[in-house]
């Protein structure tokens, strides 16, 4: 059975002649704690291309720059993950040096056990000019639907007062910033899971895996936060898997992470 970085390797495989010589950045999504990451990563170690892999994760704003949201747009900004809380023009300079520079290129890393970016001193180094960008996140190629706004709220954090203030706020930067970023893709890969009602168990087990701990051992408390956490992201985790998305690739995944289909 082919497995999700079967499916990956395939997918940069046909991208790299498409570019025509040039450098193809591909975006690859999925819902949080589904696989992607491993996936890229084995991507990278077995692939005979010269693959500059990233997360979107590691372009979160710093934390200072997300409290200074919250106070400016609303207390929910300043929770990382949704639109509005990247460095998207950071991510933009990093695309460009790799593909147009030379030597190393720093790329910034985020600790999510502090939940901060690391000073510039430990980020790390890839090299410019490889055959092909990945870079992977949970809403990459989100498309924005300011008609939702006329929606009720899904849970209890788009219930919390004011909220409406900062689902607005997250249309407006899925159309202006990230549609510019979704331009740069030479094309998308999605990695769908069954419904979001699994991301909850695949978030957890993948927190545990944050904080070094097993899943038993992860406290009851820091699996509330996981349930609160994710609720930040339960609207356009529900778009992207009914299609409001830019197109590309899809992969079926299964409860167990297991690749049941594929284009």
């Amino acid at each position: 059975m082919r497995t999700m970085a079967d499916h990956l390797s395939a997918f940069v495989a046909r991208a790299i002649p498409q570019a025509g010589g040039a450098v193809p950045i591909l975006f690859v999504s999925g819902a949080q704690g589904i696989g992607k990451s491993t996936a890229l990563q084995r991507v990278i170690d077995s692939a005979p291309h010269r693959i500059a892999g990233m997360s979107l994760d590691d372009f979160y704003l710093t934390r200072a720059e997300r409290a200074r949201l919250s106070e400016s747009v609303h207390p929910l900004s300043g929770t990382r993950g949704p639109p509005g809380t990247h460095d998207v023009a950071l991510l933009g300079q990093t695309l460009d040096a790799l593909r147009h520079g030379s030597g190393g290129v720093p790329v910034p890393v985020f600790d999510k056990r502090r939940d901060d970016r690391l000073p510039t001193e430990e980020w790390r180094a890839l090299p410019a000019r490889p055959d092909a960008i990945l870079v992977e996140g949970w809403m990459m190629g989100v498309l924005a639907d300011f008609a939702s706004l006329e929606t009720p709220p899904l849970n209890a954090v788009e219930a919390a007062p004011g909220a409406l203030a900062w689902r607005r706020w997250q249309e407006e930067q899925l159309a202006g910033p990230y549609a510019a970023l979704w331009d740069r893709a030479d094309a998308f890969c999605h990695f769908d899971a069954p419904g979001f009602d699994c991301v909850l168990r695949w978030r957890t087990e993948q927190e545990a895996q944050n904080q070094g701990v097993t899943l038993a051992d992860l406290p009851e408390a820091r699996k509330d936060w996981v349930r609160n956490f994710i609720a930040h992201y339960e609207r356009l985790t529900r778009r992207m898997l009914s299609g409001g998305r830019r197109e590309g690739a899809v992969v079926k995944v299964g409860v167990d992470r297991g690749v049941i289909g594929g284009s």
